[in-house]
């Protein structure tokens, strides 16, 4: 029959398995979110890069919109924002109304086809109108197939929709500006894979609104990276605290088995 001096003994070797485990457990929690801290790190230079580059191409001068060779270039990070100008016709009868909420209540983005001088079309959004302005959207004749030029936010398509709804084309309502389902909506061709958010210059009649554009970055790197840094602390922390943990059952049957 195992003496209480053997059972205690097998009882500390399971309990220093046990901690052993725990600890193993631990430390590798540990490497995990210093890792994960790590990453947040590096992804809160990249959006304070990003940021400072965004804000570069908005307030440079105006350079020509992207042509028709380069549009396999364009990408969100390196393009989004620029500040572009382009100059052709629009195609009032092809306009597409986007729901949008801006500071001057909801209504409708202004998505206008603008067929440009090479043959390609590109949609501008010509800005805002509030919802009991829809009218607002078509020109007056004298604008009609005038020719005009723009200046403007280069921005990249929002495919899907928004507001947690699905675009419908089917129906003509818009909730995103989806470039390709809007080309397909409209029978566009030779689209632009971007739509240009028109500045501040007033319209005739005041709408649509334009120079709306909220030019606005989530930067929660930070909190993130503090976050798995703390957990790091906590988790490396109780590993200690388990391995440095003695058991006390062999001393304690040491102890009775003199008595």
């Amino acid at each position: 029959m195992p003496t209480a001096r053997q059972t205690a003994k097998d009882d500390a070797n399971a309990s220093r398995a046990a901690r052993l485990a725990l600890t193993g457990i631990l430390l590798f929690f540990a490497v995990v979110f210093a890792t994960l801290g790590t990453w947040q790190v590096h992804r809160l230079f990249w959006k304070l890069d990003l940021i400072d580059r965004v804000e570069s191409r908005i307030h440079t001068a105006p350079v020509p919109a992207p042509s028709r060779q380069d549009w396999t270039a364009v990408s969100r990070e390196k393009d989004e924002y620029r500040h572009v100008t382009a100059t052709g016709a629009f195609e009032h009868d092809r306009t597409v109304l986007v729901q949008a909420v801006t500071e001057h209540g909801a209504g409708f983005w202004v998505l206008t086809p603008m067929h440009l001088q090479d043959g390609s079309t590109v949609l501008v959004n010509r800005g805002f109108v509030p919802s009991e302005r829809r009218d607002a959207a078509t020109p007056g004749r004298s604008e009609i197939g005038k020719p005009q030029t723009i200046t403007g936010l280069l921005r990249i398509s929002e495919p899907g929709g928004g507001f947690l709804r699905s675009n419908d084309p089917a129906n003509d309502r818009w909730f995103s500006r989806d470039i390709a389902a809007i080309a397909r909506s409209r029978g566009l061709n030779d689209v632009a894979p971007y739509f240009i958010d028109a500045d501040a210059t007033p319209n005739s009649g005041g709408l649509p609104v334009g120079g709306l554009t909220v030019v606005r970055f989530r930067n929660s790197h930070l909190v993130y990276a503090l976050t798995w840094y703390a957990l790091t602390v906590m988790s490396a922390a109780g590993a200690c605290l388990v391995h440095r943990q003695r058991p006390d059952g062999l001393a304690d049957a040491s102890q009775n088995e003199q008595r």
